[in-house]
């Protein structure tokens, strides 16, 4: 597969490409940083839509629970129509459906239609990760698609970033309402550049053409690499989350840091990983080694979150460790999606990234429950350590992995 995405590396794919390459990445990115924005956009919310619906904060994360199942359930049937109807339409779709129904909140600003909204919203979300990696394998040269994949993750980062302080500004100055129907119109405002990019799909329709393959059904994608895969989406998902989720209490309480320096702490990994993404690009274009890539950096960050569950070293330097540790993570990423890469069959790039992708959802489901258990018995050290143990799980699935399917680890 490597050998035949280089030799089609002229054309399309050779110096004269850059520009062509940095609007088409540009514009995949700005999808995917909308997705992310999108998933954050009604939690700076929840105080506000509480006293407007008149309902607990259980049921306003029914809501989230919503988006997820829904994304779930969609995601590996979105991937089978990328494949099938092309995927510029659909992140198209997928962006002003998203937009829209945030938008449509304001017609009827009801706890049911909040319900409507989230499931339409995650429907919506099923679309972005398929689309947006079937788009980049087929645009970018092969060596610079993990750049490209880096890029396309860190976007997703600076949506999440983003999403709190502006909707918590809209939602305060001006009402949650409002502040949903401007987190539909940028939605929609993304969509238009889409519009008019329709090389994006010419040139993934002549890749597809040149790589053609057999139609391959469910039964055939769920190979022990791609399922394999899927469960290293899972425990990385679910390894991550309970620092994302609860790292703030957890410390509180077994340290007694202050909330603000344990916020800062939180802060500092996802800045690591967002900045750990962006090396992590250089790294998987210049070695084909992908799967030691993920090892070591997961196998570093697994003892790094240990070392923050037993040792009470201060606030600052707990929070230099989280940082150290979230770049570690992060710095697996673009080499995570190399090995999905590989491990797709020829034309099914869609397919394959829409059923290994479901485990973020599946973790992020579960997750949040498994931590929050921890928590309501008053280990909050359990915390750390549970996530390194996932982590120092995750990091073997890999050496697993490669020794099963050596091809896609050279990808």
């Amino acid at each position: 597969m490597a050998a035949t995405l280089t030799a089609e590396a002229g054309g399309v794919h050779g110096e004269r490409a850059r520009p062509a390459e940095r609007r088409a990445v540009w514009l995949i990115s700005s999808a995917h940083l909308i997705s992310h924005f999108f998933q954050l956009a009604i939690i700076p919310l929840f105080g506000l839509l509480k006293t407007q619906l008149g309902v607990s904060y259980v049921q306003l994360g029914l809501g989230l629970t919503v988006f997820n199942v829904v994304s779930v359930l969609a995601q590996t049937p979105t991937g089978f129509l990328v494949d099938r109807i092309g995927s510029r339409r659909l992140l198209i779709g997928a962006l002003v459906l998203g937009g829209g129904a945030f938008a449509s909140f304001a017609l009827l600003p009801t706890y049911p239609m909040l319900l409507a909204v989230m499931a339409v919203v995650g429907l919506a979300n099923a679309v972005y990760h398929p689309a947006d990696y079937d788009l980049l394998n087929a645009i970018v040269a092969p060596s610079r698609v993990g750049r490209a994949f880096s890029y396309h993750t860190f976007s997703g980062f600076v949506g999440s970033a983003i999403a709190p302080p502006l909707m918590f500004w809209l939602g305060t100055s001006y009402g949650a309402t409002f502040a949903l129907v401007v987190a539909g119109a940028i939605g929609v405002a993304v969509a238009i550049p889409l519009l008019f990019a329709r090389k994006l799909e010419t040139h993934r329709e002549g890749r597809s053409a040149a790589g053609a393959a057999p139609k391959l059904g469910a039964r055939e994608l769920l190979t022990p690499a791609i399922l394999s895969l899927t469960l290293f989406f899972t425990l990385l998902s679910l390894s991550q989350i309970g620092i994302q989720s609860f790292s703030i209490v957890a410390l509180n309480a077994l340290y007694h840091i202050p909330v603000g320096l344990a916020s800062a702490a939180l802060t500092a990994f996802l800045a690591g990983i967002a900045l750990g993404v962006l090396g992590g690009g250089i790294v998987a274009d210049k070695t084909a080694r992908h799967a030691d890539v993920a090892v070591a950096g997961f196998a570093c960050c697994g003892l790094l979150t240990f070392a923050v569950g037993t040792f009470d070293l201060g606030g600052y330097a707990i929070a230099a460790l989280l940082g150290l540790a979230g770049f570690c993570s992060g710095l697996i990423a673009p080499s995570r999606d190399m090995l999905v890469r590989g491990a797709a069959p020829p034309g099914a790039m869609g397919r394959t990234f829409g059923i290994v992708t479901t485990g973020f959802n599946i973790g992020g489901t579960i997750g949040p429950m498994l931590y929050g258990f921890l928590m309501d018995r008053g280990q909050p050290r359990e915390v750390f350590y549970a996530g390194a143990a996932l982590m120092l799980v995750t990091a073997a699935l890999p050496l697993v992995f490669a020794a099963r399917h050596p091809s896609a680890n050279n990808s």
